[in-house]
């Protein structure tokens, strides 16, 4: 497999103005193009110091994809460079320019003469239409080297490459199709999921296997390429089918869903209601659950009782347990979350307590949790966890968690 490095350019990248989301957009796919991916750069705006980082990536890489720096200012000098690493002079792409001048034709505004650099491509290249913006893409081939240069602004450089890119590099080759499957995993971690897999991530070759970590979950993209889709299929199959047989209690899902989904799909297909009674949480479950579309048909409503007056004056909390074992309590996620089954008149209630921090209570340590689930007239499932983390990262482990328990739960009450 070939090697390819991406080099960023961009003083305000290097500054932490603005994150360098095009690589983590360009990672995703190069394993998917046949690449492997083991050097990312970012230079700035600074013709000596980015010939220098082409120099470094040509020594070690055969794909160098380069993004910003083709835009029409003075500090815009990838092409400038590249041109003349690559001995290839600069000349003018016609529909491009035509494009350019129509634009500033069409707003009624004088087109300035730096306008016309965006058009500029190295000679010989092939030109990659940015349908998004004005300056095009390029790959420029050598005998043993790739160089692509992509727009900086990601809502110009995402569509060339998924619609200008990726099919040119297709062209041609025998293995022309590219099929790619998530395995979504939630209650494993990273180290632990690769620990045991090991084996299966050091012999990968086709199909690939790329683990990747996000806000406590891990995802597997799985990556075949073959010369139809059923053959690429069945490849993914046979190594899903391997991952599975180790780890496939941690799977929750496949490519698109997320915890939420799934558990929204389970809800519907049961034709079952749910509410949710958030402390802590301060309405994060709620605002997940109706992020997606058509949920109205399966989520009651909320009620945010953040204060103890409100989980009193709303949900009728005893003030008596309040006292008596805090708001931090087993038995107030218990309480919250019979009473807002009860007040909503859902099949199944959640409720959130608990320490975000930093802890004003005595004996409450930062980040820990109780969950409540009750599902129709059976007893309530109180689970206390102890998470770690920002507030903000509390929070979110808060609403994970309960939407994994959630899922487990049902599906075990099914299975009576």
């Amino acid at each position: 497999m070939k090697r390819a490095e991406i080099i960023a350019v961009g003083t305000e990248l290097l500054l932490g103005q603005i994150a360098n989301t095009n690589a983590q957009f360009l990672a995703k796919h190069l394993s998917t193009l046949g690449y492997h991916h083991h050097f990312q750069t970012v230079v700035g705006d600074n013709s000596d110091r980015l010939k220098h980082a082409l120099e470094v990536a040509s020594s070690r890489s055969d794909l160098i994809i380069l993004t910003g720096g083709l835009g029409p200012t003075k500090d815009d000098l990838t092409k400038e460079v590249v041109s003349e690493f690559v001995d290839e002079t600069l000349v003018y792409h016609q529909p491009s320019l035509q494009f350019i001048e129509q634009y500033f034709i069409k707003v009624n505004r004088p087109m300035t003469e730096n306008n016309k650099k965006q058009a500029l491509v190295i000679d010989h290249s092939h030109v990659l239409v940015n349908k998004n913006g004005m300056a095009p893409g390029m790959v420029y081939e050598s005998e043993n080297k790739q160089f692509v240069l992509l727009p900086g602004p990601p809502k110009e450089m995402i569509p060339m490459v998924e619609n200008e890119l990726i099919p040119y590099f297709l062209i041609g080759k025998e293995m022309n199709t590219i099929v790619s499957k998530e395995l979504k995993f939630f209650g494993i971690g990273e180290s632990i999921l690769e620990t045991k897999i090991l084996d299966i991530l050091e012999t990968q070759s086709n199909p690939t296997i790329a683990p990747l970590a996000s806000e406590g979950e891990v995802m597997l993209r799985i990556t075949a390429s073959a010369s139809n889709e059923l053959e690429a299929n069945r490849l993914i199959e046979k190594a899903e089918h391997e991952i599975r047989e180790r780890v496939g209690q941690y799977i929750y899902g496949t490519t698109g869903d997320n915890l939420f989904i799934v558990l929204s799909k389970k809800l519907k297909e049961l034709n079952l209601t749910i509410s949710a009674a958030e402390s802590l949480t301060g309405g994060l479950f709620s605002k997940r659950m109706t992020d997606i579309p058509g949920n109205s048909s399966i989520f009651t409503g909320s009620i945010v009782c953040y204060s103890n007056e409100m989980k009193q004056n709303l949900l009728n909390v005893p003030s008596e347990l309040l006292a008596n074992y805090g708001a931090v309590s087993e038995e107030c996620a218990k309480s919250l979350v019979e009473n807002m089954q009860g007040l909503a008149k859902s099949n199944i209630s959640i409720s959130f307590t608990g320490e975000a921090g930093p802890s004003t209570l005595e004996n409450v340590p930062v980040g820990k949790v109780y969950i409540g689930i009750k599902i129709g007239d059976s007893e309530p499932v109180i689970k206390e966890y102890q998470f770690s983390g920002t507030r903000e990262q509390i929070r979110l482990s808060s609403v994970k968690n309960g939407a994994s328990l959630l899922i487990k739960l049902i599906n075990e009450s099914q299975d009576l």
